[in-house]
């Protein structure tokens, strides 16, 4: 007895086979995250160290060149990126693809300890933070603005109230605060006061460090009772600072009042963020990696109206970006592509069998291996994404053959006499070696794909192994239940009678007509191969006059700008340009929202557009449009860009490093004349 009899003469046993692959795909649909692009192991790593009050060059020598040289030496790196910029050394670590974060990370922080003593000891200790492709924007940004509270009492609310409610939905990675300003003492000395006093501002900081300091006594107790002792040797408001003893000699007592003015400010006010035009406090939603990006977002959005209700009087609560909104209408449209998809192939198999029997046997083996794609997905590690959710629909072509080809073989035993079980049996027995050839021949085109590395491998490696398995699952059905399915349907006499009878006979007068054409043709032989070649032939010019790129642009709803503004520009000043771009944005009709967050030598911004629906222009139109607009501004460049199609692809086309010896005076010239020679080329 062959493997494919089993199952024609056990039904149960082919339904039960294909049952267990339908409930462990649909448990498989429930329990696998959605995200926007498969997972994949780019990540850098940045080590940032702040030198309050040193310049650049110090920062560079003292900071920046020590930390470079050591961690240099680590495992994994791609590259290196540095920067050192007033009070501030930033490195960035480029890690090799798909090699261990972890591993990376550790090694790092080993080395960047071997030198922290070798740093100047004003320097805080260098802050190691690994940021991967899903970490560089979150998945949610959240604006919260007042026309009576200012930013300290905003990020303060926010702190305590908002962000441990958001921190605590399920799925929630981190809910961190962008542009906030939090409560900090200011002292604003007076240099002529302190001037003729005698008084340096490093006898201010020692002051301030030596009688500002919170002390743990511990606790004592007597024979029956203990007591915890507690003592207020911090300082809280303006007045106790201005209270405090600088100086004192002879007899004269100088108070900081006398040469500053305190006050209750915030620890930082270089950075400005708005939305919408009006001063505004973000904040950005990390998700886990293994969440569900779509059920955590839904999960908070739920949230909202409770906080919104409780925020107080004057707060407003908006979103200038969510991710998921994009991701929900790529997925609608996918699966609305997919069910258009087995229409038309239903429609397809229809024409060509002609008889309803004969098309429920492909159809239900379409969502079967389907299905089961889904259930290989969830044994692997694969999420639904844009890509294997591509690879769904593209499969769906591929796994209708196997069952075809069985129907058809079952159909012609019985033309030729045969009862529907015993041809269901032959046709079975004939065709295991070619589905299980066929099967492995599809799948093997597309596992090259997978299995090749850098970041084309990583991104597309899911979408191929979803095909193959696709086709093997479809193959384990063609095999198990579409022959169990021909010998209960299928009847003898059918394909002779009614609409599949009249599709049959005009197959055999196109098959005539193919045949008469076929022969004529054979007879001009070099004809035919000339026109092979030339064709062939042609396809070097084409390769090579075609365009090339990772993957074509998306509309993803979002045009972004950066600002960049001169080295020794304020706050004051770039605001004054940057409201200037977000009146740009603000200008175009299909303008849903402006966020900007904005720094003194430059800032961050965008608009978030209106839903496709809703707009004739895609964000691509509007970048070009952008762009022009944004050019005539004085004062500051913006670089207008729209999000990759793929991640790690970058965010320009083509990326320039100038490596040198020379300083970086002389650098920014060269980069100033590559830059004129590329405009002066009209390209």
């Amino acid at each position: 007895m062959k493997f494919t009899d089993l199952f024609v003469k056990r039904p149960v046993l082919a339904i039960v086979v294909n049952l267990v692959i339908l409930i462990a795909g649909l448990q498989a649909i429930r329990s696998l995250s959605v995200r926007q692009f498969p997972r994949s192991d780019i990540a850098v790593v940045q080590v940032s160290t702040v030198y309050v009050g040193a310049n650049a060059d110090l920062v560079r020598g003292f900071i920046t060149t020590p930390l470079e040289r050591v961690i240099a030496s680590a495992d994994g790196i791609d590259y290196i990126e540095s920067s050192s910029a007033q009070g501030i050394s930033t490195i960035t670590v480029h890690l090799k693809l798909n090699y261990d974060t972890n591993a990376a990370l550790t090694q790092i922080q080993a080395k960047v300890a071997q030198v922290r003593n070798d740093l100047p000891p004003e320097a805080q200790a260098p802050v190691i933070d690994l940021q991967t492709a899903d970490t560089q924007f979150a998945a949610m940004y959240l604006g919260f603005s007042s026309s009576e509270l200012d930013q300290n009492q905003i990020t303060d609310y926010l702190t305590r109230v908002v962000q441990p409610k958001l921190s605590a939905v399920s799925g929630v990675q981190r809910a961190d605060i962008l542009g906030g300003r939090t409560f900090a003492m200011r002292v604003w000395l007076k240099p002529d006061r302190m001037a003729s006093l005698g008084i340096s501002p490093s006898d201010v900081q020692e002051a301030l460090s030596k009688n500002n300091y919170l002390s743990a006594l511990g606790a004592t107790k007597g024979s029956m009772v203990s007591v915890n002792l507690v003592a207020n040797t911090d300082l809280k408001t303006p007045e106790e600072f201005r209270q405090l003893v600088v100086k004192q000699k002879q007899g004269t007592v100088v108070r900081l009042g006398e040469i500053a003015d305190v006050v209750l400010g915030a620890e930082n006010y270089e950075q400005d963020v708005k939305f919408n035009g009006q001063t505004a406090t973000f904040m950005g939603i990390w998700v886990l990696p293994n969440a569900n990006t779509l059920d955590v977002i839904s999960r908070l959005r739920k949230a909202l109206p409770e906080i919104q209700a409780q925020l107080p009087v004057g707060m407003k609560l908006g979103i200038p970006y969510d991710s998921t909104e994009y991701i929900r209408e790529a997925i609608r449209e996918v699966v609305t592509t997919l069910g258009e998809t087995l229409l038309i192939v239903i429609l397809v198999i229809f024409l060509f069998l002609g008889s309803y029997r004969s098309v429920l046997i492909p159809v239900v083996a379409i969502p079967l291996s389907l299905v089961g794609a889904v259930f290989l997905m969830m044994l692997v590690g694969f999420t639904i994404n844009l890509l294997t959710l591509l690879a769904i629909v593209l499969s769906v072509g591929l796994v209708v053959d196997d069952a075809i080809v069985m129907v058809e073989n079952v159909e012609r035993h019985i033309q030729l006499g045969e009862r529907p079980f015993p041809a269901a049996i032959k046709a079975a027995r004939e065709l295991v070696g070619p589905i299980i050839a066929m099967t492995i021949t599809l799948a093997a085109v597309y596992l090259p794909i997978g299995i090749q590395g850098g970041l084309t491998g990583a991104l597309f490696r899911e979408f191929a192994f979803t095909l193959a398995g696709a086709v093997i699952i479809s193959g384990v059905v063609a095999l198990t239940l579409s022959p169990m399915m021909s010998s209960k349907l299928l009847r003898s006499g059918d394909p002779e009678r009614g609409f599949a009878g009249w599709i049959n006979r005009r197959f055999d007068s196109v098959r005539s007509t193919y045949t008469r054409l076929l022969t004529r043709t054979l007879n001009y032989r070099p004809v035919v191969f000339a026109v092979w070649v030339i064709v062939a032939l042609l396809i070097v010019p084409f390769y090579m006059f075609s365009q090339r790129e990772l993957a074509p642009k998306e509309d993803q709803s979002v045009v972004f700008g950066i600002i960049q503004a001169a080295p020794n520009s304020t706050l004051d000043q770039t605001k004054l340009f940057s409201a200037q771009v977000a009146d740009v944005y603000r200008s175009f009709p299909e303008n849903g929202s402006v966020f900007q967050l904005t720094n003194p030598t430059g800032g961050f911004g965008g608009m978030v557009t209106k839903p496709w629906s809703e707009r004739k222009k895609n964000t691509s139109q509007l970048q070009v449009e952008a762009s022009m607009k944004l050019g005539q501004i004085p004062g500051i460049r913006v670089i207008s860009l729209v999000p990759p199609p793929l991640p790690g692809g970058g965010s320009f086309p083509v990326d320039f490093v100038i490596a040198s010896t020379a300083e970086p005076r002389e650098l920014a010239g060269f980069a100033n004349e590559l830059v004129g020679k590329a405009f002066a080329s009209g390209l």
